[in-house]
């Protein structure tokens, strides 16, 4: 069994910068794609960004592109999403999920592990 762990949310200001991680542990091997989602209280989880083993990355959600970034180490079996320019819009629990399957997925149906997710939380 694949387990993610996600860190690096928290409080930050309007206009500043956060930087997620997630590693994934276990049979990593059978790890295709891994991405980002969110989900906001009351709002359903929200596709992010999401990038394949071989470094292919999905179009961003409209709601973050241009300020977010996804990379990926795959020596650490480590994704990264770079946050910047936050808003308040962009409060939410991020998860990480990763998946066996050779396309790249958007929706979360989709994912086959998911992490316990990570607070971030944008002060205006």
């Amino acid at each position: 069994q694949v387990q993610l762990v996600e860190s690096g949310g928290g409080l930050v200001q309007a206009g500043g910068s956060l930087r997620l991680s997630c590693a994934a542990s276990g049979p990593t091997f059978s790890v295709n794609t891994m991405g980002w989602f969110r989900q906001a209280p009351g709002k359903e989880r929200e596709f992010v960004a999401a990038i394949s083993r071989s470094l292919i990355r999905t179009p961003y959600a409209d709601s973050v592109k241009g300020r977010f970034t996804i990379s990926r180490d795959n020596a650490k079996n480590t994704v990264y999403l770079q946050m910047n320019s936050l808003n308040a819009e962009d409060t939410a629990v991020y998860y990480c999920a990763a998946e066996r399957a050779s396309h790249i997925p958007t929706t979360a149906r989709d994912y086959d592990y998911w992490g316990q997710g990570t607070q971030v939380t944008v002060s205006s």
